[in-house]
Order: C-alpha cells, then sequence, then structure tokens
C-alpha cells in the first residue's frame, strides 16, 4: 500500500520504510507523528480524498532536523541603481521515516500531529493575550495644549514661510520674539538656530532672514 500525503504544501507518494526531506516540522529527533493530511490511498483498492481520505493518515519517525542544499538567489536592479547581491540560503528541513499508513482510524491512535514549525509560532502567537494598549491620556492632554502664544509685544512668529506652531514654541523658548531679531541674524547665528531647531538648511531654504526684514518693517 503506499499513500500521497500533503505537509508544507507540497504532495509526497510514500510507503512503509521510505526516507522522506519535509519542510521543518515541530519535533525532536526519535518523536512518532503523524501525517493526517492524506489525499489519496494506493493498493488493490485505491482511495482518492475529496479532498482527504477521512480517517486515513501516514505515521513517520523523526531521524533528524536537516538543511538542504544551499541556493544561491541573484538580485540585479538595473533602472537608476544598477546594483547587483547575491545571497545564499538553506532552507531548514526535517528528515522522517515513514513507518505506518493507516487506511482508518486515525483520530483514535493519539499520535502527535505533523506540524510545520512556522504554524506552530502562528498558534502560539495567536493564543497569546493582546499587549495591553497604552493609555493615550498624555497624548490627548498634549494635543489638546494650547500653543505658547508670542509674549507681549512680540511678533506672529508663525508668518515666516515654514514655521508652524511647534517650531514658533522653539524660537520663543530661545529668545526670540521678534522678527527684527531674526533679521538681524547673522551666519554665526543661523548655524546655531540650524541645529537648535534640528533642520540644517532650512533657515536659508525658506529666506527667514529676508522674509523678517520685510516684516520687521512693516
Amino acid at each position: 500500500m503506499f499513500a500521497v500525503l500533503k505537509t508544507g504544501g507540497k504532495q509526497y507518494r510514500v510507503q512503509s520504510g521510505d526516507t522522506l526531506r519535509v519542510e521543518k516540522l515541530a519535533a525532536d529527533a526519535g518523536e512518532t507523528i503523524q501525517f493526517n493530511e492524506v489525499l489519496m490511498l494506493g493498493g488493490e483498492s485505491p482511495v482518492v480524498g475529496a479532498p482527504l481520505v477521512e480517517g486515513a493518515a501516514v505515521q513517520a519517525e523523526v531521524v533528524d532536523q536537516i538543511k538542504g542544499e544551499k541556493l544561491i538567489h541573484f538580485v540585479k536592479r538595473r533602472r537608476k541603481h544598477g546594483s547587483k547581491r547575491t545571497k545564499g540560503h538553506r532552507q531548514k528541513l526535517t528528515l522522517v521515516k515513514i513507518t505506518d499508513i493507516l487506511a482508518s482510524g486515525a483520530d483514535a491512535t493519539g499520535v502527535k500531529a505533523a506540524v510545520g514549525a512556522g504554524s506552530v509560532a502562528a498558534v502560539a502567537a495567536a493564543a497569546a493575550p493582546a499587549p495591553k494598549a497604552k493609555p493615550a491620556k498624555a497624548e490627548k492632554k498634549a494635543a489638546e495644549a494650547p500653543v505658547e502664544a508670542a509674549p507681549e509685544g512680540g511678533d506672529d512668529l508663525k508668518k515666516l514661510s515654514g514655521v508652524g506652531p511647534a517650531l514658533e514654541k522653539k524660537l520663543l523658548a530661545a529668545g526670540i520674539t521678534t522678527f527684527a531679531q531674526i533679521a538681524a541674524w547673522t551666519e554665526e547665528d543661523i548655524a546655531e538656530f540650524d541645529e537648535k531647531l534640528s533642520f540644517k538648511g532650512r533657515i536659508e531654504r525658506e529666506g527667514w532672514v529676508e522674509q523678517a526684514k520685510e516684516l520687521a518693517e512693516g
């Protein structure tokens, strides 16, 4: 008798005594496992499943956990980049020896089902309790906090191109409250505030000094 079983997305024709390399299974060497996805039983009275043969199974002993031959994967990106990359990969496999083919009664054997290692990880992740979401109270409070207004006698710095509430707040914290102050910046001042505001080159790109001169004049 032979059987056609399915595991790891592939189909295998096996009979008792065969040694088989399959996609990695969650089992240790020496364990007995059972493949429950049997698509066909062959012999004197063949049985074809629809899609599986009810009650049928294939039992096997895990011989070892191994790796397959090294596969070379070459990637070339022609457009714009012209980069090349070669990657090597060895697929993780499980070596099993077929010990028995059951035409019926698979549910009552009590033998551990053959499950892919990846499937076990997925099941464990799904069964694990979801992490508790962090309270959003602090974030909501920060979002609703009013933006500091410019000190009395100061200018509305948001009139400068690229300056929003967050940047205005940083400028006020640094003691910059008027357009006249920005209009008087030297190259050293610009470099200093580039670092403070963490927007290197933005002051010159947006032309803050020129804008500040025009706004200060009126």
